[in-house]
């Protein structure tokens, strides 16, 4: 019975273990996205500024429109490449916390059948 209850301890020791693992690899990725979209907000808010004085300084109606729409453009890609690249932080920050975990997961679960042959 006391090899057992030793048993217990280790797998709640390592269990714990591999959930502060987890978490603090969590915490970091989600520090480092925080980090990024702040960044990038930033920048897109000095951009704006940028095409906003290009506006008020334009002359004709067709040069605004213009300088609208490359602005519209250059906007709508930033965006669509960060969205891009976050998705990728949160892809690689889910996989790197799973880590932990893997090898219990394993245990529990089956090995796939194989097909017999005909």
């Amino acid at each position: 019975m006391n090899k057992s209850f030793q048993d217990l301890q280790e797998a709640s020791k390592k269990g714990f273990e591999d959930f502060a693992n987890s978490a603090t690899v969590l915490t970091k990725s989600m520090q480092d996205i925080a980090a990024d979209t702040a960044e990038f907000s930033s920048k897109s808010f000095e951009k704006s500024t940028a095409a906003m004085e290009t506006l008020m300084a334009a002359k004709t109606i067709d040069t605004a429109v213009e300088a609208q729409q490359a602005f519209a453009k250059t906007a709508y890609e930033d965006f669509m490449s960060q969205m891009t690249k976050v998705g990728e932080m949160y892809k690689a920050s889910a996989t790197e916390a799973y880590k932990p975990f893997e090898a219990q997961m394993a245990a529990f679960t089956p090995a796939p059948a194989k097909k017999a042959a005909k």
